[in-house]
């Protein structure tokens, strides 16, 4: 199991100028724009605009701080009020973001169309994290705790938007126990050749 604490990650501004990202985890692990398989981002957006075209990436974005925002993909407004409800749309969509009331901190899941699946699940209280595949749990709004199986004893905490990835390996017979007293994200990761995404 890889622990990443928030801490440690390095702000990257937009080319737009409108935030900043902290890339979470990605596979392979320093892979480029053109090269990942999957990438877990926390981008803190300041001010309207437009989104970089990704083809080829499908994304699925969820506010984890903040009023919300209205996103407007391929000329189709969604509005997101307030937290945690995870939006999928296409990176190669025209997409514009406007703010509701404010900044906001979004959580960003992008997976290669053809190459890899993803499911993101907002969970409160506890989850059995079961696998088959890669879970990334991201701590997003209060602390979080892994017991059991490859968290070992007396088990993990994470801080807000502090990380962790598991491979099928660290849950083995038995499943980590992922346990808030606020929110985390349980992300399930595949290849699109093999079984569903953990945590689903």
């Amino acid at each position: 199991m890889r622990i990443l604490r928030a801490d440690g990650r390095v702000a990257v501004p937009w080319r737009n100028g409108g935030g900043l990202t902290r890339e979470v985890a990605a596979h392979p692990p320093d892979a480029g724009w053109d090269a990942f398989a999957w990438r877990v981002s926390l981008a803190e957006v300041t001010r309207d605009g437009p989104y970089s075209p990704l083809p080829g990436v499908r994304r699925i974005l969820t506010v984890v701080a903040g009023a919300g925002l209205e996103l407007t993909v391929d000329g189709a407004p969604h509005r997101l009020p307030g937290r945690h409800r995870p939006f999928a749309f296409s990176g190669a969509a025209a997409t514009d973001s406007r703010l509701l009331d404010g900044p906001v901190v979004n959580l960003n899941v992008m997976v290669r169309e053809g190459r890899t699946a993803a499911g993101v699940e907002m969970v409160r209280g506890s989850r059995e994290v079961t696998g088959p595949g890669t879970t990334v749990v991201v701590a997003v709004d209060g602390d979080a705790r892994l017991l059991g199986g490859g968290a070992g004893e007396p088990g993990v905490r994470l801080g807000r938007y502090d990380a962790a990835v598991l491979e099928p390996a660290d849950v083995g017979a038995a499943p980590v126990l992922l346990r808030t007293d606020g929110v985390a994200a349980l992300i399930g990761l595949s290849d699109v050749n093999g079984p569903a995404g953990a945590g689903r």
